[in-house]
């Protein structure tokens, strides 16, 4: 089995909640999931190829297997923003004076209000760029040879997570058999790890159709059966921590320099 590898440079914060977060906790994962890589493939793949092509390739995306290698460093940056949200109304036999009171405040039909955020800087900013990358293994389980397709919807896509996680390939994408240990697997459960190393619930298709997957149509995904739940372990220690940020470093493992 061989595996496509693209190299990318984030330009912007990265920023992705886990499955269990509310709109107002946001906090963040810090690697991107199979589901959102596989998600970024399609799409990449409709806009390079046309919406037949992504309807054809999506059973090979759905089951590709994606391993991650990342900085050295990850830094999560602990903050609050304030964001708008729909006016919350009390009792119906009273809400058009409510709304006449929040009207003149300014705050109808939204409200004003603060939200905890996180966000993902990945690398260190005082060193290079190529220092700070992130690459993208891919291969196809059912496959010697990679879909020819494959690399070039990888360097199509240019954010992961939520908008504006903007990132710029580097190259042109490798093959290689065999990838180093640098690389983790997050389309599988991490079976053997470091102690000390992350924990992370990442998220994966499962037995999904492309009509799942298209957002024009009313199936809908279901957590456990199409979309499901992988425990990922990241060789990455926290080794500092405070009221603005964590500090995650990477664990290096026997063997690696």
């Amino acid at each position: 089995m061989s595996w496509v590898i693209v190299r990318y440079h984030p330009v912007t914060f990265f920023s992705l909640r886990p499955y269990n977060a509310t709109a107002s906790g946001g906090k963040t994962l810090i690697a991107p999931t199979a589901f959102a890589l596989k998600m970024a493939l399609l799409n990449a793949t409709i806009q390079t190829a046309g919406l037949e092509a992504g309807r054809a390739r999506f059973p090979i995306i759905r089951d590709l297997s994606i391993a991650l290698d990342l900085p050295d460093r990850i830094t999560v940056i602990k903050s609050f923003a304030k964001i708008r949200r729909p006016a919350r109304l009390g009792d119906p036999k009273a809400q058009e004076q409510e709304i006449a009171d929040l009207r003149d405040k300014k705050q109808y039909p939204f409200q004003s209000t603060i939200a905890y955020r996180e966000f993902v800087q990945f690398g260190d900013p005082l060193r290079s760029p190529s220092e700070n990358t992130i690459a993208v293994a891919c291969a196809s389980p059912d496959s010697e040879t990679p879909p020819s397709w494959l690399g070039i919807a990888l360097c199509a896509i240019n954010y992961l997570g939520k908008r504006g996680s903007f990132l710029q390939p580097l190259g042109a994408p490798d093959i290689v058999d065999t990838l180093d240990q640098r690389f983790t697997l997050i389309t599988r459960d991490t079976s053997d790890f470091l102690m000390n190393s992350t924990l992370q619930m990442l998220d994966d298709c499962g037995a999904m159709d492309f009509e799942h997957a298209d957002i024009y149509s009313k199936k809908r995904i279901a957590l456990g059966r199409e979309r499901v739940l992988r425990h990922v372990a990241l060789p990455y220690e926290l080794t500092r921590s405070s009221r603005g940020y964590s500090l995650y470093e990477r664990i290096a493992a026997e063997g690696e320099d």
